[in-house]
């Protein structure tokens, strides 16, 4: 018996998705923006149980991500199989545009890039007709003028899957369902029963996210949306819902005939008002609903119309009390010589100054550009997945000039973020808590007592309870002391940073003079440990 599908069936910072499926197995990828490895492939046999395979971007070669900022870079990739062959076509926004890779496996290698340069917006996707027409599906900005913030149109046009380039004509073939939408963005095709179906969302990415559809005998006809669009969201639940900014969604059915959709969607949580004291830290995560169809239209959620906690295989909500799902802590010796798949490093990786096979068992990051700018860093995350969380890394540095630092961070974006650090600091390694916001370091506590040995094992500690987090060291397995006062966490949120990734917690070595490779850190281990299990917040009320 296969087990209930548990949401978000993909937690923390993972939004955007797209499906495809090839006989009984489920591959799904996400936005990843400016982070590398980009696009992750994640792969299940049951839709509950999913495990990260790959990543689409995993060579340098491929894409160059050089001085993009963390919400820049790859925005909402599909993924599609066809005879043979994976594809997975996204945007790289501000560099090449519109493009896609292939691959036989979707472990990799993934192909080169294939640029369409013809192809203007956002959001690409493709279809594979039964005739062996292979079309092309974006959203772009109203071609006739924009109106208002967000006129936008999707638009169809057919594609040479092998060249990549786009020929007959191109047609503008829906506006969005509601009067004067905003934002139709999304965009993905179906054929069923003889029509063809759009699924897109539209609002916008924030609280009036809503996922809507329409449908048309040719696809160049004129399409028609359902009278009861938007087809899933939960704006209408106000500013209090758990579970917020629901959409960007794609549609796939199982061997065994049961239709789903995967979407986006955040959780906020914490005490006050929705971008007060109550912030989505993970940002835009990954949920599953269930489908149904009714006269020719697909039905999401049709027992409650709301993303729920548990669904049964075949598409019902589990109303009996179901234990919450622990998942066991994350921890990393370091002794591959290659990182895992999970870690997540800003732009172009360097692995001269990120690498575990200068000294096996350990990784070591010699001192690169600030984690306040654009530049390359020497910077190793992964993302927070739970309200409540504790992360740990044991770690040996080599400090040469003033201002050389190495240590852990919570990290949302380059102007919004915690490191807890060791600083070289007239002479004296000190460590430091340093709080980030609107790209402006502040020291809010430092311990200046100078016992710290150059060669001593350092273990620094951040522990998230809900949007409180307190950091802590120990020097030579001493007891643990936390560095200054409990900090406010919802500085790491979209609501208060912007952007559109989510809150990621890794290591991280800093330097002014990179070249020289004199400032450097070994981290033995990291752990990282949600200490929740909840779902919702339920305290917010």
């Amino acid at each position: 018996m296969k087990p209930n599908i548990i949401n978000p069936i993909m937690p923390g910072f993972n939004p955007d998705p797209s499906i495809c499926v090839v006989d009984d197995t489920f591959y799904l990828v996400c936005s990843t923006f400016s982070y590398f490895p980009g696009l992750p492939i994640y792969k299940s046999k049951d839709c509950a149980n999913w495990e990260q395979i790959g990543n689409v971007i995993h060579r340098k070669s491929q894409l160059d991500f050089e001085n993009e900022t963390s919400s820049r870079g790859l925005f909402a990739p599909t993924i599609r199989y066809n005879n043979g062959t994976f594809y997975c076509i996204c945007t790289q926004v501000d560099k090449i545009g519109n493009f896609f890779v292939t691959a036989k496996n979707p472990e990799g290698p993934w192909s080169d890039p294939i640029v369409i340069p013809e192809a203007d917006g956002i959001d690409p996707s493709l279809f594979f007709d039964d005739d062996g027409t292979v079309w092309y599906t974006g959203q772009h900005f109203n071609p006739a003028g924009v109106r208002w913030n967000g006129d936008c149109k999707i638009w169809i046009q057919r594609i040479d899957i092998k060249t990549g380039k786009l020929y007959g004509a191109k047609t503008d073939i829906w506006s969005g369902a509601l009067k004067k939408s905003v934002w139709p963005e999304g965009p993905h095709i179906y054929k069923k029963d003889g029509w063809y179906y759009l699924i897109h969302a539209e609002g916008g990415t924030s609280v009036d996210h809503a996922v809507s559809v329409a449908r048309c005998k040719t696809m160049e006809g004129e399409w028609e949306g359902k009278k009861s669009n938007p087809i899933l969201s939960h704006r209408q639940l106000g500013l209090t819902a758990n579970v917020i900014n629901v959409g960007h969604a794609d549609l796939f059915c199982t061997k065994e005939g049961n239709w789903h959709i995967v979407c986006l969607a955040s959780r906020p949580y914490g005490k006050g008002k929705l971008g007060d004291g109550r912030c989505c830290n993970m940002g835009r995560e990954t949920f599953l609903v269930p489908v149904h169809w009714e006269e020719d239209w697909p039905v999401i959620a049709r027992e409650t119309g709301l993303i729920e906690y548990a669904y049964t295989q075949d598409g019902f909500v589990v109303k009996e009390p179901i234990a919450n799902i622990e998942k066991s802590p994350v921890k990393d010796t370091f002794d591959d010589a290659k990182l895992k798949s999970y870690w997540l490093t800003l732009r172009n990786r360097n692995d001269e100054f990120i690498t575990t096979t200068e000294k096996p068992g350990f990784l070591r990051l010699y001192g690169n550009g600030k984690l306040t700018s654009a530049d390359e860093v020497s910077f190793v995350a992964q993302r927070q997945t739970a309200f409540s969380f504790e992360a740990s890394t044991k770690m040996k540095v080599n400090l040469e000039l003033d201002n050389d630092k190495a240590g852990i961070v919570c990290f949302q974006s380059e102007e919004f973020h915690y490191c807890l650090q060791v600083c070289k600091t007239k002479g004296i390694n000190q460590l430091q808590l340093v709080k980030v916001t609107n790209g402006k370091a502040e020291i809010v506590a430092e311990e200046s007592t100078g016992k710290i040995p150059e060669d001593a094992q350092i273990m620094l500690k951040i522990e998230a309870q809900m949007q409180s987090l307190s950091f802590s060291f120990s020097i030579n397995d001493e007891e643990f002391q936390q560095l200054g006062s409990a900090q406010d966490a919802t500085i790491l949120s979209t609501e208060k940073a912007g952007g559109f990734i989510g809150t990621v917690i890794g290591m991280f070595a800093e330097s002014n003079d990179p070249k020289s490779k004199a400032c450097f850190a070994d981290f033995d281990e990291f752990i990282y440990e949600n200490t929740t299990t909840a779902w919702v917040d339920p305290y917010h009320f």
